[in-house]
């Protein structure tokens, strides 16, 4: 009797999660064409399609959905043993994969992990910039970071920066022409430079508060952009009043590129975490990972 081969079932689960034949097929390492004969060949065996796909998408069945759910995570668990022995040699191993904003990853991630990436030669980092809230869990990454205040109360969530506080400035140029703002509702009168979540795809509410008394402002201008370090050049440009935490303008601040207004208004909140699943067992690589971040 023949020993069951599936390999045609791990080529079908990384079809479903790359939602694309040709991303699957650069993941698996083969070519579009055998990879598109194995899944016909899966599809033949059990009698039953498991993918609709056109000229531009790709979906699966409902029987796509059930095959996917029943043996999507035993490939998982697999790989997490296989990672689990490697990690076993003389130095830890594998790949720790991290979504956050780019300018955490410049200003903290880096710099911390950096000395762990040249002792450990065989830890590999990958970092996803990205400003939405990722599902982690279903995106498979190792963990995330953003701030405080917008994790899951499901997550492990470790701080790795200090509490930060919003800051509101402009160019000196800018404010050569236009009254600085006293109160938030006075930015309604200025060009601010916004910015789109890339969660709910709404433009982000700039919260105050002052003495328990909270003010929310949806502020208007020509700009809008959907990155920091974008909304931090526009601003250096002398285009509007930008609205971020504060260290992010930090180096234009001290040597007076920017300026500073309604600071009484910014309270201080909770800074950068570093989150992961709550039923997740740390391997040896995410363990050091996690040792590097901690404040």
């Amino acid at each position: 009797m023949a020993k069951p081969n599936f390999n045609d079932l791990l080529a079908f689960v990384t079809v479903a999660r790359e939602g694309s034949f040709t991303r699957a097929a650069a993941v698996l390492g083969i070519t579009q064409s055998a990879l598109s004969q194995t899944i016909s060949g899966l599809e033949a065996r059990l009698q039953i399609r498991l993918l609709t796909r056109t000229t531009r998408s790709l979906s699966l069945t409902a029987a796509g959905e059930r095959l996917l759910a029943a043996v999507g995570y035993r490939f998982d668990a697999i790989q997490i043993e296989l990672d689990e022995l490697t990690q076993m040699r003389d130095k830890p191993a594998g790949t720790v994969r991290i979504t956050s904003g780019d300018h955490i990853l410049r200003t903290t991630l880096l710099p911390k992990l950096t000395p762990l990436l040249l002792e450990y030669p065989d830890l590999h980092i990958e970092f996803d910039v990205n400003y939405g809230l990722r599902d982690i869990v279903a995106d498979r990454f190792d963990a995330g970071v953003r701030m405080g205040d917008t994790l899951d109360k499901d997550m492990i969530a470790m701080p790795i920066t200090p509490p930060l506080r919003m800051a509101v400035v402009a160019s000196p140029a800018y404010f050569a022409t236009r009254p600085r703002p006293k109160t938030p509702k006075d930015l309604l009168a200025h060009c601010c430079i916004n910015q789109r979540m890339q969660t709910s795809g709404g433009l982000y509410v700039w919260d105050f508060e002052k003495k328990g008394r909270q003010v929310n402002v949806r502020v208007e201008g020509q700009l809008i952009f959907n990155t920091s370090p974008n909304i931090a050049d526009a601003a250096l440009a002398g285009l509007g009043v930008a609205w971020l935490p504060e260290e992010e303008f930090a180096p234009h601040l001290e040597e007076g590129r920017l300026v500073r207004v309604l600071e009484d208004w910014c309270p201080v909140f909770a800074g950068y975490y570093l989150y992961y699943p709550s039923r997740r067992q740390p391997s040896a690589a995410f363990s050091l990972v996690l040792q590097a971040l901690r404040m």
